[in-house]
């Protein structure tokens, strides 16, 4: 009986320390992150993109290749914010199940964009890709890397499930928490710039403005005339409080500081986590981080 309970949880389980785990890759810090939190014990997980680095700007080199070539599982974002995916994909020859974890999610396009932020330039088209800040949606993104995992290892149905429904429950539980903590505060004062576009999906969920002086893409550049247009606008808004972003240029952030005469008050996680010895090194911790940032400023 007691072999049986064994064999049957090493099945479902993590795996023994003499069996191969799942290789995955992932495009990027946040989404690696969510990874390993529902794969566990049972994959390893590469991230191409690390911590406090731009996929924006990420170039794909020959160990990136050859590691997704190796992979049974590719997780993406998807939205268009992986501008390199099909390039590499097709360069490593990959032939096994790539998952976009924001696959399912409404996505904000540009004509909405506009009502929360007031920017020009756009690099992804009318999409707007960072759909992980808003909780609701990365729920969905755990859903589907949850899928992606049991596809690819049907042994581990049980145990990726058990991982991924705890995983929802907690950001099920900050979600809750975020809606209540920003509602306390005052509409008129839930106005906030940053350096790019990365918050529309914080913004509509939460209810906070951001504007940005970049588009969605850290690639994308300021026009003069764009500028001026947001120091106009920040006046006229009253903008409460400016940020720089973990991971972005920050001079053009602080020439807007300084003509628009709002304070930078401090920094945000975008698009990557921090070094573990930062204060943003799960998705967790960023999302935990960046609210609370924000609401010390606002309050």
């Amino acid at each position: 009986m007691k072999k049986t309970l064994l064999a049957l949880a090493l099945m479902t389980g993590p795996l023994s320390a003499f069996a191969a785990k799942l290789p995955v890759v992932a495009s990027f810090s946040i989404v690696a992150d969510m990874t390993r939190e529902v794969g566990g014990d049972r994959v390893d997980v590469v991230s191409l993109v690390g911590a406090d680095q731009d996929a924006h700007v990420y170039q794909p080199t020959p160990a990136d290749v050859k590691r997704v070539a190796g992979a049974k599982v590719f997780v993406a974002n998807g939205l268009g914010f992986e501008g390199w995916l099909s390039r590499l994909s097709r360069s490593a020859g990959f032939k096994g199940i790539t998952v976009e974890a924001a696959k399912g999610v409404k996505p904000i396009e540009e004509h909405e964009e506009h009502g929360h932020g007031g920017h020009e330039g756009h690099d992804h088209g009318e999409i707007n890709p960072h759909a992980w800040h808003d909780l609701l949606a990365a729920q969905r993104y755990v859903a589907n890397i949850e899928a992606a995992l049991e596809k690819a290892d049907p042994a581990g149905r049980d145990y990726y499930r058990g991982r991924a429904s705890a995983y929802t429950a907690k950001l099920k539980e900050l979600d809750a928490w975020a809606i209540k903590s920003f509602s306390a505060i005052p509409a008129e004062r839930r106005k906030v710039l940053t350096s790019h576009d990365a918050f529309p999906y914080l913004g509509k969920r939460y209810g906070i403005r951001f504007i940005a002086p970049q588009g969605v893409s850290t690639e994308s550049e300021a026009s003069a005339k764009g500028v001026a247009q947001i120091v106009r606008e920040v006046k006229k808004q009253k903008v409460s409080a400016v940020f720089f972003e973990n991971m972005a240029d920050q001079k053009l952030l602080g020439q807007l500081s300084r003509e628009a005469g709002v304070k930078v008050v401090g920094k945000l996680y975008s698009d990557a986590l921090s070094a573990p010895s930062g204060p943003a090194p799960s998705f967790v911790a960023l999302f935990r981080y960046n609210a609370d940032t924000l609401l010390k400023a606002l309050k």
